[in-house]
């Protein structure tokens, strides 16, 4: 039995989860969120609770167990208090600036680049260099983070460019580095 899979999800307060066959429904404080769930596993809701069961040992089977309930308590933590991503922008120049939904990048290229809010995800610029990603549902902060860091990933000789906050960039020696060894 998957460790994960059996424990069961406490709904909070101000909570709704609505189950319809192998679709659920999630609303909360800050939104909703709805999913297909996987027809491997069967989901129940009671006592204030979500439990994810399954009714075989296959390994598809197993593999859904524990993936279905950290989708639904993810939903579940989403529509509560949300999630967040912060970027750092590291670079002489390089900066960000927020005018209405749009985020303008200034990160050295000839152009500036210019991202926007979406449905599920809002852009905040606390300091001209950092952005933060804020939403409701993980995998949309996530994803839309990634591809922010894609559009200038941190080099590895002078480590400019956008990175995680905390993210350690490993910077490697130049030519210059690797003759003095000799």
């Amino acid at each position: 039995m998957s460790r994960i899979g059996r424990m069961p999800i406490a709904i909070p307060a101000g909570v709704d989860v609505a189950l319809n066959g192998s679709h659920i429904a999630v609303k909360g404080p800050k939104g909703s969120l709805e999913r297909e769930l996987s027809h491997l596993v069967s989901v129940k809701v009671e006592d204030g609770h979500v439990k994810v069961e399954r009714d075989g040992d296959e390994k598809e089977k197993r593999a859904a167990h524990g993936l279905t309930r950290t989708l639904i308590k993810n939903m579940i933590e989403g529509v509560t208090h949300g999630y967040s991503k912060m970027l750092e922008i590291v670079g002489v120049g390089y900066r960000a600036a927020k005018s209405g939904k749009d985020v303008t990048l200034t990160i050295g290229y000839s152009h500036p680049v210019v991202i926007s809010d979406t449905d599920l995800v809002k852009l905040e610029v606390p300091q001209p260099n950092q952005i933060l990603v804020t939403g409701i549902d993980k995998q949309a902060v996530g994803e839309y983070a990634a591809v922010i860091r894609k559009i200038r990933a941190p080099e590895p000789y002078h480590g400019k460019g956008i990175r995680y906050a905390g993210e350690v960039v490993h910077l490697k020696e130049g030519k210059a580095g690797k003759s003095a060894k000799k």
